[in-house]
């Protein structure tokens, strides 16, 4: 019989990657420990490290990233916008 997916808590994803950041135990041991796979505490692991920049930033500053797809984002809209307007007045000429 196959085990059932259980949700984890993001307080639960927390300390397990912050045991396996600290590199006490190796990712089996955490797995035993913990009851979870150590291929899922290893992509804990890698958000956690990847994504702890984050946590630091201003509140007011975006990462340039997102503000670069936001800024994509926003200018495809202008465009479908502009041809929207041009198409109804050219009709109505």
């Amino acid at each position: 019989m196959s085990k059932k997916r259980r949700p984890h808590s993001a307080a639960f994803k927390a300390k397990v990657a912050l045991a396996a950041v600290r590199g006490l135990k190796t990712m089996s041991e955490l797995g035993s420990d913990f009851d979870v796979h150590p291929q899922m505490i290893a992509q804990w692991k890698k958000r956690l490290l990847s994504e702890a920049e984050e946590i630091f930033e201003r509140p007011g500053s975006k990462s340039k990233q997102k503000q670069e797809s936001n800024e994509a984002e926003l200018f495809q809209q202008i465009g479908k916008l502009q041809m929207e307007l041009e198409w109804r007045f050219h009709k109505k000429k």
